[in-house]
């Protein structure tokens, strides 16, 4: 069996793996960490790996604790992955985008690929049908885009995210909410109908935190799952045992 561990900027998320088959995810805070994954081995004893990817400010000392029960691996640039990397400064490329690219690689194979991650930053990365990475886009993700209004103005509320679903904003409030709803869901589909018009045989992959929310309002034929993640840190493993 093998933990997966995604720690992104807000939210650690977790998954067990038996072979390819997901046994159960977990949601949780960066202060939980140890507590949880004591608690996720605890009743899965037979986990043999911990496999980490991270873009937050949790460091590697974090996860000592539990390297006398599990073999502890955390993806890292000089890992195997399945694609060939054309980024022009690849090792500046976020881990968590090079699990989903590698994922994506593996699971959709001799397609054109975008994966949209929306977390905390809105992230678009594209693999070509001959599994070239040729890169994307990064931009704020929608609870950045309430923060910025309030923190960039002088009056503007902070709000957070409602599902509301308005063209016209009647008040400040509504106008905001139109804004940064509207606003992320056009960026989206935008994204998809350029990257659709440079190729055929596109498969469009929404994931993150956010994607219940903005699958149901995009235009566009997608793919959507919001655990892509750590399913895929579960495939790139499995790659780099098969490969190494």
């Amino acid at each position: 069996m093998i933990l997966t561990i995604d720690v992104g900027n807000t939210r650690i998320k977790g998954a067990v793996f038996e072979d390819a088959t997901s046994l159960e995810f977990f949601v949780f805070d960066h202060k939980q960490l140890e507590k949880e994954i004591l608690k996720i081995l605890k009743k899965y004893p037979k986990v043999l790996y911990l496999v980490v990817a991270s873009v937050g400010v949790l460091e590697k000392q974090a996860f000592l604790a539990f390297e006398k029960q599990v073999q502890i691996h955390f993806i890292s640039h000089q890992d195997i992955f399945p694609f060939t990397n054309l980024y022009e400064t690849p090792h500046t490329l976020g881990i968590d985008r090079m699990v989903l690219a590698a994922g994506a690689t593996l699971q959709f194979p001799k397609r054109n690929r975008l994966v949209i991650d929306a977390g905390t930053c809105i992230t678009y990365d594209f693999v070509d049908e001959n599994d070239n990475y040729r890169g994307g886009a990064i931009s704020p993700g929608l609870r950045l885009r309430y923060e910025s209004l309030h923190a960039f103005t002088a009056k503007l509320p902070l709000l957070i995210v409602e599902d509301v679903d308005q063209l016209i904003g009647t008040s400040t409030s509504g106008s905001i909410h139109s804004g940064v709803i509207n606003g992320l869901v056009h960026e989206i589909d935008g994204f998809i109908d350029e990257y659709q018009g440079l190729a055929s045989n596109f498969i469009i992959i929404l994931t993150g935190g956010d994607t219940e929310f903005l699958a149901k309002r995009l235009k566009n034929t997608i793919f959507a799952n919001s655990n892509f993640l750590l399913e895929s840190l579960n495939q790139t493993f499995q790659y780099k045992i098969d490969n190494d």
